[in-house]
């Protein structure tokens, strides 16, 4: 009868981003929540992490407060981050039935990180049990999880529009070449559409709604070949408080979303201005890759495409491209350089 040896260790990549955490085990994805905790605000005790806490933004009663634990693609709150990890973990091994002593992880953060911040989110994840944690830079796992061969002598630029930041990162031979972090991103687009409702509507949307109008009318184009249906709207009036129910269309979100969305193709031609010449032909020649969840907002690619010039293309998953990548450098972890050890 042989022995049977169990690995202590288990290997879990996550991608923690500003509005959603993914975790990664064994090449699936067990956890795609919110990045949200509930917290007992007397005694800051964890009570729901994820899609409960989630529910319970905004209508939240006295003794409890909802926290994302992440602003701009940073922590923010450092305890709420370390129990938001903890706790999506231990939901996913509850899911999976495994049990977890010591965790090896590969963590996605921010190319534009400080020494700071990297040293908080590693300071997080080795509190949520994390004996060996290794980091990789976002439009690194997003290039990885798209299928490009990172380590090639040849120029791929990655745009990955975030919840908090927008990152911009031209890659070649394993490592970032010129990278640019603008803190305008999906959070943004959510509040230029609650600014806009209470302006235009006279009506109050909350965070929550506002997102929902984003996924179902957010264009970066007035003119669609096909267009969404308008979106009705409930909320109160401002000045009555009496309920108001608005249809809401697409071309009027893309006027609102305007500003923020020029400010994104400003940076992506800044970053095109820094590029060297021999890897700003690569780029022509390869297009640029859209990642990240606000690569889903109708007609993005097709204006960028058409005012820069260059092809630009969706990844085929926009919103997981970075946690499969960071699943793909946990698997080859000894084979890539550029893991933040």
């Amino acid at each position: 009868m042989g022995l049977r040896f169990f690995s202590l260790t288990k290997e879990i990549a996550i991608d923690l981003g500003t509005a959603n955490t993914v975790i990664i085990h064994n090449d699936k994805i067990v956890i795609d929540e919110p990045s949200i905790v509930a917290l007992d605000r007397r005694t800051d005790k964890l009570i729901a992490v994820g899609k409960e806490a989630q529910l319970m933004y905004g209508k939240e009663p006295e003794g409890i407060r909802t926290v994302r634990p992440l602003r701009k693609g940073v922590i923010a709150d450092f305890n709420a981050a370390e129990l938001m990890i903890r706790g999506l973990i231990k939901k996913a091994s509850s899911k999976n039935n495994w049990f977890s002593p010591s965790l090896r992880m590969v963590v996605g953060i921010p190319s534009g990180s400080t020494e700071v911040e990297i040293r908080a989110v590693r300071d997080s994840s080795e509190h949520a049990n994390g004996r060996e944690v290794y980091m990789i830079y976002e439009p690194m796992a997003a290039a990885l999880g798209i299928g490009l061969d990172v380590e090639a002598p040849e120029g791929n630029m990655i745009v990955d529009i975030g919840g908090g930041t927008t990152e911009i990162a031209v890659i070649s031979l394993g490592g970032i070449v010129s990278n640019k972090s603008i803190q305008i991103a999906g959070d943004d687009l959510t509040e230029d559409i609650m600014n806009h409702m209470r302006r235009a509507h006279n009506v109050k949307v909350g965070e929550r709604t506002a997102e929902l109008i984003k996924m179902n009318v957010g264009s970066a184009l007035t003119e669609l070949e096909n267009p969404p249906e308008d979106y009705v709207v409930h909320g109160p009036n401002q000045m009555t408080a009496l309920p108001m129910e608005i249809p809401v269309s697409y071309q009027e979100i893309s006027h609102c979303i305007e500003k923020s969305i020029s400010k994104i193709e400003g940076a992506v031609l800044g970053a095109l201005e820094q590029t060297p010449p021999e890897l700003y032909a690569d780029i022509v020649r390869n297009g640029i890759w859209l990642a990240g969840g606000g690569a889903l907002i109708r007609g993005l690619d097709k204006r960028l495409t058409d005012k820069i010039g260059i092809q630009f293309h969706v990844a085929e998953d926009p919103l997981l491209a970075v946690a499969k990548g960071t699943g793909v450098a946990l698997k080859n972890f000894q084979n890539f350089s550029f893991l933040i050890k």
